[in-house]
Protein backbone atom coordinates (compact mmCIF):
# COMPACT_ATOMS: atom_id res chain seq x y z
CA UNK A 1 0.00 0.00 0.00
CA UNK A 2 3.01 2.47 1.05
CA UNK A 3 4.55 2.15 -2.38
CA UNK A 4 1.69 2.30 -4.07
CA UNK A 5 1.12 5.32 -2.35
CA UNK A 6 4.27 6.59 -3.29
CA UNK A 7 3.92 5.29 -6.92
CA UNK A 8 0.91 7.37 -7.23
CA UNK A 9 2.35 10.58 -5.44
CA UNK A 10 5.48 10.39 -7.67
CA UNK A 11 2.95 10.33 -10.95
CA UNK A 12 0.84 13.05 -9.48
CA UNK A 13 4.08 15.05 -9.40
CA UNK A 14 5.25 14.38 -13.30
CA UNK A 15 1.95 15.48 -14.70
CA UNK A 16 3.23 18.86 -17.18
CA UNK A 17 1.59 21.90 -14.91
CA UNK A 18 0.19 23.20 -18.88
CA UNK A 19 -2.48 20.33 -18.66
CA UNK A 20 -3.70 22.09 -15.29
CA UNK A 21 -2.86 25.96 -15.78
CA UNK A 22 -5.54 28.49 -17.08
CA UNK A 23 -4.37 30.44 -20.12
CA UNK A 24 -2.30 33.25 -19.14
CA UNK A 25 -1.30 36.32 -21.70
CA UNK A 26 1.89 36.59 -19.94
CA UNK A 27 2.70 39.26 -21.22
CA UNK A 28 4.51 42.89 -22.13
CA UNK A 29 2.09 45.65 -23.37
CA UNK A 30 2.21 49.18 -23.25
CA UNK A 31 0.49 52.65 -24.16
CA UNK A 32 1.60 56.29 -24.61
CA UNK A 33 0.30 59.67 -25.29
CA UNK A 34 1.05 61.75 -27.87
CA UNK A 35 -0.21 65.17 -29.45
CA UNK A 36 -3.22 63.74 -30.83
CA UNK A 37 -3.55 60.38 -30.21
CA UNK A 38 -1.95 57.45 -28.36
CA UNK A 39 0.75 54.58 -29.85
CA UNK A 40 -0.09 50.94 -28.25
CA UNK A 41 2.03 47.96 -28.17
CA UNK A 42 2.00 44.65 -27.18
CA UNK A 43 3.78 40.76 -27.63
CA UNK A 44 1.94 37.71 -28.94
CA UNK A 45 3.20 35.02 -26.65
CA UNK A 46 0.43 33.29 -24.37
CA UNK A 47 1.42 30.29 -22.40
CA UNK A 48 -0.50 27.66 -20.15
CA UNK A 49 1.93 26.87 -17.84
CA UNK A 50 5.42 26.19 -19.08
CA UNK A 51 3.48 25.73 -22.37
CA UNK A 52 3.73 28.34 -25.28
CA UNK A 53 -0.27 27.94 -26.18
CA UNK A 54 -0.36 30.78 -28.74
CA UNK A 55 3.03 32.82 -30.47
CA UNK A 56 0.60 34.89 -32.14
CA UNK A 57 -2.27 36.19 -29.70
CA UNK A 58 -3.29 39.87 -30.41
CA UNK A 59 -3.72 41.49 -27.04
CA UNK A 60 -4.73 44.47 -28.81
CA UNK A 61 -8.62 44.77 -28.16
CA UNK A 62 -11.30 46.69 -30.06
CA UNK A 63 -13.72 48.17 -27.49
CA UNK A 64 -14.80 50.92 -29.55
CA UNK A 65 -13.61 52.31 -32.96
CA UNK A 66 -11.74 55.15 -31.08
CA UNK A 67 -10.15 52.97 -27.77
CA UNK A 68 -8.58 49.76 -27.41
CA UNK A 69 -7.41 47.85 -24.41
CA UNK A 70 -4.30 46.28 -24.17
CA UNK A 71 -4.72 42.61 -21.70
CA UNK A 72 -2.71 40.74 -19.16
CA UNK A 73 -3.17 37.74 -16.75
CA UNK A 74 -5.75 35.55 -17.81
CA UNK A 75 -7.19 35.73 -21.16
CA UNK A 76 -9.87 34.21 -19.90
CA UNK A 77 -10.79 36.76 -17.89
CA UNK A 78 -9.72 39.77 -19.57
CA UNK A 79 -11.46 38.71 -22.73
CA UNK A 80 -14.55 38.31 -21.28
CA UNK A 81 -14.03 41.83 -19.35
CA UNK A 82 -13.19 43.32 -22.99
CA UNK A 83 -16.61 41.46 -23.87
CA UNK A 84 -18.43 43.13 -21.59
CA UNK A 85 -16.84 46.71 -21.78
CA UNK A 86 -17.59 46.41 -25.70
CA UNK A 87 -20.99 46.22 -24.72
CA UNK A 88 -21.62 48.88 -22.21
CA UNK A 89 -19.96 51.47 -24.42
CA UNK A 90 -22.31 50.40 -27.67
CA UNK A 91 -25.11 50.83 -25.05
CA UNK A 92 -23.61 54.10 -24.56
CA UNK A 93 -23.04 55.28 -28.01
CA UNK A 94 -26.84 54.40 -28.81
CA UNK A 95 -27.80 56.37 -25.88
CA UNK A 96 -25.69 60.19 -26.48
CA UNK A 97 -25.35 59.69 -30.14
CA UNK A 98 -21.77 60.05 -30.38
CA UNK A 99 -18.49 58.07 -29.98
CA UNK A 100 -17.83 57.52 -26.16
CA UNK A 101 -15.12 59.06 -24.29
CA UNK A 102 -11.73 57.00 -23.23
CA UNK A 103 -12.62 58.00 -19.45
CA UNK A 104 -16.12 56.17 -19.81
CA UNK A 105 -14.29 53.13 -21.04
CA UNK A 106 -11.61 53.47 -18.27
CA UNK A 107 -14.08 53.81 -15.59
CA UNK A 108 -16.12 50.78 -16.85
CA UNK A 109 -12.96 48.86 -17.06
CA UNK A 110 -12.23 49.88 -13.48
CA UNK A 111 -15.61 48.83 -11.98
CA UNK A 112 -15.62 45.18 -13.11
CA UNK A 113 -11.92 45.01 -11.92
CA UNK A 114 -12.63 46.52 -8.69
CA UNK A 115 -15.96 44.56 -7.87
CA UNK A 116 -14.61 40.97 -8.76
CA UNK A 117 -10.93 41.88 -7.35
CA UNK A 118 -10.29 38.68 -6.02
CA UNK A 119 -12.14 36.44 -8.71
CA UNK A 120 -10.14 38.37 -11.47
CA UNK A 121 -6.52 38.02 -12.94
CA UNK A 122 -6.58 41.37 -14.96
CA UNK A 123 -4.17 44.02 -15.60
CA UNK A 124 -5.66 46.28 -18.13
CA UNK A 125 -4.07 49.20 -20.28
CA UNK A 126 -7.06 50.95 -21.78
CA UNK A 127 -6.20 53.69 -24.76
CA UNK A 128 -7.86 56.03 -27.20
CA UNK A 129 -8.95 59.11 -28.25
CA UNK A 130 -11.98 61.60 -28.16
CA UNK A 131 -12.69 65.01 -29.78
CA UNK A 132 -13.05 66.37 -25.81
CA UNK A 133 -9.52 64.99 -24.12
CA UNK A 134 -8.31 63.54 -27.18
CA UNK A 135 -5.29 60.94 -27.09
CA UNK A 136 -5.33 59.06 -23.41
CA UNK A 137 -4.01 55.91 -21.58
CA UNK A 138 -5.24 54.53 -18.62
CA UNK A 139 -3.75 52.29 -16.38
CA UNK A 140 -5.70 50.06 -14.28
CA UNK A 141 -3.36 47.24 -12.86
CA UNK A 142 -4.47 43.85 -10.49
CA UNK A 143 -6.96 44.78 -7.79
CA UNK A 144 -8.77 47.64 -10.05
CA UNK A 145 -7.33 51.30 -9.56
CA UNK A 146 -7.94 53.78 -12.58
CA UNK A 147 -4.70 56.62 -12.81
CA UNK A 148 -3.85 58.10 -16.30
CA UNK A 149 -0.49 58.05 -17.28
CA UNK A 150 1.39 59.41 -20.43
CA UNK A 151 3.41 56.28 -20.82
CA UNK A 152 1.57 53.13 -19.33
CA UNK A 153 3.33 49.82 -19.51
CA UNK A 154 2.10 46.25 -17.56
CA UNK A 155 2.16 42.52 -17.60
CA UNK A 156 5.27 40.38 -16.61
CA UNK A 157 7.76 41.59 -19.01
CA UNK A 158 7.17 45.56 -17.91
CA UNK A 159 9.26 44.12 -14.92
CA UNK A 160 12.34 44.58 -16.78
CA UNK A 161 11.99 47.87 -18.71
CA UNK A 162 11.33 50.42 -16.64
CA UNK A 163 14.65 51.63 -16.65
CA UNK A 164 14.43 52.02 -19.87
CA UNK A 165 11.22 53.68 -20.46
CA UNK A 166 11.85 56.62 -17.53
CA UNK A 167 15.53 57.19 -19.23
CA UNK A 168 13.95 57.41 -23.00
CA UNK A 169 10.45 58.62 -22.44
CA UNK A 170 10.24 62.39 -23.52
CA UNK A 171 7.07 64.94 -24.06
CA UNK A 172 5.92 65.96 -27.11
CA UNK A 173 7.18 63.34 -28.93
CA UNK A 174 5.69 62.47 -32.45
CA UNK A 175 3.75 59.64 -33.60
CA UNK A 176 6.62 57.71 -35.10
CA UNK A 177 8.93 58.66 -32.06
CA UNK A 178 5.91 56.97 -29.88
CA UNK A 179 6.03 53.60 -32.61
CA UNK A 180 9.84 53.32 -32.32
CA UNK A 181 10.04 53.42 -28.80
CA UNK A 182 7.22 51.15 -27.95
CA UNK A 183 8.89 49.01 -30.19
CA UNK A 184 11.73 48.98 -28.69
CA UNK A 185 10.67 48.53 -25.07
CA UNK A 186 9.04 45.61 -26.11
CA UNK A 187 11.54 43.51 -27.90
CA UNK A 188 13.60 44.50 -24.67
CA UNK A 189 10.79 43.32 -22.13
CA UNK A 190 10.46 40.27 -25.04
CA UNK A 191 14.32 39.07 -24.91
CA UNK A 192 14.44 38.38 -20.91
CA UNK A 193 11.08 37.98 -20.15
CA UNK A 194 10.28 34.10 -20.74
CA UNK A 195 6.67 34.47 -20.55
CA UNK A 196 6.69 37.03 -23.61
CA UNK A 197 7.51 36.35 -27.14
CA UNK A 198 5.91 36.08 -30.46
CA UNK A 199 5.17 39.16 -32.78
CA UNK A 200 5.26 43.06 -31.79
CA UNK A 201 1.71 44.13 -32.38
CA UNK A 202 1.60 47.81 -32.85
CA UNK A 203 -1.49 50.37 -32.97
CA UNK A 204 -1.75 54.10 -33.79
CA UNK A 205 -5.35 55.93 -32.65
CA UNK A 206 -5.86 59.37 -33.80
CA UNK A 207 -8.83 61.34 -35.25
CA UNK A 208 -8.50 59.38 -38.21
CA UNK A 209 -8.86 55.69 -36.73
CA UNK A 210 -6.90 53.29 -36.32
CA UNK A 211 -3.30 52.43 -38.28
CA UNK A 212 -2.20 48.84 -37.20
CA UNK A 213 0.90 47.18 -37.75
CA UNK A 214 2.90 43.92 -37.12
CA UNK A 215 6.76 43.79 -36.52
CA UNK A 216 8.05 40.30 -36.91
CA UNK A 217 11.33 38.21 -37.22
CA UNK A 218 14.21 39.77 -38.25
CA UNK A 219 12.16 43.16 -37.84
CA UNK A 220 12.02 42.63 -34.37
CA UNK A 221 14.74 45.81 -33.00
CA UNK A 222 17.65 44.01 -31.86
CA UNK A 223 20.11 44.85 -28.78
CA UNK A 224 22.89 43.16 -26.32
CA UNK A 225 21.99 39.63 -25.99
CA UNK A 226 24.83 39.01 -23.19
Amino acid sequence: MAAAGLVANHAVNLTPDWLSSEHSTGTSIMAVEFDGGVVIGADSRTTTGAYIANRVTDKLTQVTDYIYCCRSGSAADTQAIADIVNYHCNFHKMEIGEEPEVKTAAHIFKEMCYSYRDELTAGIIVAGWDKKNGGQVYSIPLGGMCVRQAVSIGGSGSTYVYGYVDSCYKEGMTKEQCLEFTAKTLALAMFRDGSSGGIIRLAAITKDGVERKIITGNDIPKFYEG
